[in-house]
C-alpha cells in the first residue's frame, strides 16, 4: 500500500482519495517504520517551509524519507512536500530543507510590496491554472500532453542547481521549475489531486510505477 507522508500539513485526505480514485490504494502515516516498509511514498504539504521541517524533525520522518529516497522507491512530492526537496527555503528567513537536492526555494520576485514595481502586476500566490512544458521524458508524465493546465497554489518555487533534474517549466513572471524528476522519483509544485483528468493521469502513472 502506498504511504502518504502525515505530518500534520496539507490536504492529506484529498490526495489519499484521489489515489484510490484511479484504483491505488493509500494510508496516512507518521510511523518511520511503515514509511520504510512501503512499496510507494508521497510527501504532500501545504504551508510553511520551517514549520513543516520542523514537524519532520520533531516526529522523526526526515530521515525516514530521505532513507527512502536513497533506495530509489517511487516517490512523489507534492506542492511543500517538492519544495522540501532542496537544500534551503528562504521563507521566513532561511532554513535547511532535506538537501536531497542542490537549490533553494525562492520567493516570486514581484511579491515583495517593498520591491521594485513589476509591469506584469501578478498577484501573489500564483492560484489557478497555468499550463506546463515538458523539458525531459520522465514517467510520470506518460500520456501528459505539452501545455496541459495543472492547478497551482503557491508563493514559493523551486530553484534547482542542476537543470537536468526540471521535468516540466511554467510561465509566471518568467520560468520556473514546475515539476522535477530523477529515476523514481517526481516532485510537482502543482496539485495533482486538484488537476481533474491531467492530475489524475499523474496519479496514476505514479501508482503504476509503484506496482513496478
Amino acid at each position: 500500500m502506498i504511504a502518504i507522508v502525515d505530518y500534520g500539513m496539507g490536504n492529506l485526505r484529498s490526495v489519499q482519495k484521489a489515489l484510490e480514485r484511479v484504483g491505488f490504494p493509500a494510508a496516512l502515516t507518521s510511523d518511520p517504520g511503515m514509511i520504510q516498509k512501503a512499496p510507494g511514498l508521497v510527501l504532500p504539504g501545504v504551508g510553511a517551509f520551517k514549520k513543516a521541517m520542523e514537524s519532520l524533525e520533531a516526529l522523526g520522518l526526515a530521515k525516514s524519507i530521505m532513507a527512502f529516497i536513497e533506495r530509489e522507491k517511487p516517490f512523489l512530492g507534492i506542492c511543500l512536500g517538492l519544495q522540501l526537496l532542496f537544500a534551503e527555503g528562504e521563507e521566513f528567513g532561511l532554513h535547511k530543507g532535506l538537501g536531497v537536492f542542490p537549490g533553494r526555494v525562492a520567493r516570486f520576485p514581484f511579491a515583495d510590496p517593498h520591491g521594485p514595481k513589476d509591469p506584469v502586476d501578478l498577484k501573489v500566490p500564483h492560484m489557478g491554472w497555468n499550463t506546463v512544458h515538458i523539458c525531459k521524458e520522465t514517467w510520470a508524465l506518460e500520456r501528459i500532453e505539452e501545455g496541459t493546465h495543472f492547478y497551482f497554489v503557491h508563493s514559493y518555487y523551486p530553484v534547482p542547481q542542476d537543470p537536468k533534474i526540471v521535468a516540466t517549466t511554467t510561465d509566471y513572471g518568467g520560468e520556473f521549475a514546475s515539476s522535477i524528476a530523477q529515476r523514481n522519483l517526481f516532485a510537482c509544485q502543482f496539485h495533482p489531486e486538484k488537476s481533474q483528468a491531467a492530475g489524475l493521469r499523474i496519479l496514476e502513472n505514479f501508482g503504476r510505477r509503484v506496482q513496478g
